[in-house]
């Protein structure tokens, strides 16, 4: 029998569903034998080979991460077995070393060498999307943002792979993804692809 891989989404909050879609029709795609699960307890973590940080409030799913033990079993799999991470919007914010703000109440992982400006782009109501250049990608890609954050500086290993005005918006640290914007609000599939790659 083949062993799939298992794809863990934290289900606290944000797009969870349609993260576990799109990473479903991302395996199935690419004919690469796998399941998807909601991650809300330290034991939902066994055996996973990859694991999405999805948006909704980052303070509210940090607390979570952090209450429930989940924060420091990721921090744990990535010493032991550089667990891939993708996050988005503020999963994105998670994965970051430094937020703009001193004294800010989100409890990061700190993760990649960058520092994020959380809801940099506005509130719900400044929402929009955009076709934006992802490197390697050989064409456009149509990102929504809500209330999206912007990476304000990156150092170290942390690559910038897509920039908006300037402003970096997503990022790669060896198999660490953040992005600004929500690839699961979408049905091109490529960036769920780029993070199947990544395991």
């Amino acid at each position: 029998m083949v062993k799939g891989i298992n794809i863990g989404v934290i289900g606290i909050q944000g797009a969870i569903s349609e993260h576990i879609s799109s990473m479903k029709k991302a395996l199935n795609e690419t004919k690469i034998t796998g399941n998807v699960i909601i991650v809300r307890q330290v034991s939902d973590l066994e055996n996973i080979d990859g694991l999405v940080l999805p948006g909704g409030e980052s303070t509210t799913i940090s607390r979570f991460l952090f209450k429930s033990g989940l924060h420091n079993k990721i921090l744990k799999l990535i010493e032991e077995n550089n667990l891939p991470i993708m996050g988005t919007c503020a999963g994105c914010v998670l994965l970051a070393k430094e937020t703009a703000k001193e004294n800010d109440d989100v409890k990061l992982l700190k993760l990649m060498d960058m520092q994020v400006k959380r809801n940099a782009f506005g509130r719900q109501k400044e929402s929009f999307e955009k076709e934006i250049y992802i490197k390697d990608f050989d064409k456009g890609y149509n990102a929504v943002f809500i209330r999206a954050p912007i990476i304000e500086k990156i150092w170290g290993k942390c690559k910038p792979l897509a920039k908006i005005d300037n402003n970096i918006i997503m990022t790669k640290q060896e198999n660490l993804l953040a992005i600004s914007f929500h690839p699961e609000l979408t049905d091109d599939l490529r960036i769920h692809k780029y993070f199947l790659k990544m395991i």
